[in-house]
């Protein structure tokens, strides 16, 4: 392939130790030459991002002076990019040598859109973590075949609901068209949100197959009180900005039915704090959401019915997440509350 146009890779930091230095020594081995490899970083204080730079000198540092977030991090990173082609890559992954050429040649073949390469445990290199994500009815994001075993033969191109924000691929072009990540998300459905938005203007994501990248998940947060807050608070932005009034009123019985259960399960696990945080938080920033739903409105071109009928009833999760009875129960009910809430709609 030819190596004409230059691809900028945006790497993420914070605070991710050697993770970070094998990660971009990985990038350093990608058959695609005309990269330009740029590590953000979010004020970590474990010098990873020093240790880094003096390593690979080649890279560009930018350091932030405080801790900007997945968004605004990325944002930053983007704006400063020289390239046609922007990879926004998390810190805690490894890459594949023919990573930029397959990206780059899927886009050229599918045109713009949103792609991913195929994802699978940096811990077991057997174990897919994504083949591409997918949206839900009710806000909630999920990957496809997420904890299953590789064996995934077919190397076709395949459209997703929204590509994983672990490695994500376009031009700078249709990040500038989509006015970047939403920086009020800060982190977690900011790739499903950017996805979303992207669908209601036509444009499409892709998982492409013939490229992996290996990930260890959730490096910063792991399963965390804070990380249920920012899921539980992203998931109802999301629902609150991306759908129009006249959709959520159709849905709303609907929504009000899993709230109740997703307080339950958030009681449960101990989390009570972390749901009744982000339901504050969301209500103190209503003003600001009403603002952004009439924006995305203006910019939509298909409509919430059409975009509704592509998300699955189903989501997937994995066996050691689903096993006890509370996730079981959980699954089938939002299952049987998305074909009726489809059935309002349609």
């Amino acid at each position: 392939m030819e190596e004409k146009e230059l691809v900028s890779i945006i790497v993420l930091n914070f605070n991710a130790g050697k993770l970070l230095e094998n990660c971009i020594e990985s990038i350093t081995k990608i058959a695609y030459k005309n990269i330009e490899i740029i590590v953000v970083d979010n004020s970590s204080i474990d010098e990873s991002q020093n240790e880094c730079k003096r390593k690979f000198p080649q890279i560009q540092l930018i350091q932030n002076n405080e801790n900007q977030g997945f968004c605004k991090g990325n944002n930053t990173g983007i704006k400063k990019a020289r390239g046609k082609y922007i990879i926004i890559l998390n810190p805690d992954t490894i890459v594949e040598e023919n990573l930029v050429s397959e990206l780059v040649k899927s886009f050229k073949q599918n045109g713009e859109g949103l792609y991913q390469p195929k994802i699978l445990s940096l811990e077991d290199k057997r174990i897919l973590q994504s083949t591409g994500n997918m949206i839900h009815i009710f806000g909630f994001g999920f990957a496809k075949d997420k904890g299953k075993e590789d064996l995934i033969q077919n190397n076709k191109i395949q459209t997703v609901g929204y590509a994983a924000g672990t490695c994500l691929f376009s031009s700078k072009k249709i990040f500038e068209k989509l006015d970047f990540f939403d920086e009020f998300l800060f982190l977690y459905h900011d790739d499903l949100d950017i996805g979303w938005r992207a669908a209601q203007i036509g444009i499409k994501s892709y998982m492409v197959p013939t490229t992996k990248i290996f990930h260890a998940e959730s490096y910063s947060l792991k399963w965390s009180k804070k990380k249920f807050y920012w899921l539980e608070r992203n998931r109802k932005y999301c629902l609150l900005t991306h759908y129009s009034p006249d959709t959520l009123k159709k849905i709303q019985i609907y929504l009000h039915i899993i709230d109740f259960l997703v307080w339950g399960i958030y009681f449960v696990k101990g989390y009570l704090g972390a749901k009744i945080q982000a339901e504050l938080d969301i209500k103190k920033n209503m003003k600001f959401i009403k603002s952004k739903q009439l924006e995305i409105e203006r910019q939509k071109i298909i409509p919430d019915g059409e975009i509704i009928k592509q998300f699955p009833d189903s989501m997937e999760v994995p066996e050691n997440v689903s096993k006890g009875f509370q996730s079981k129960w959980f699954l089938k009910i939002v299952k049987n509350l998305s074909k009726r809430a489809k059935n309002n709609i349609e």
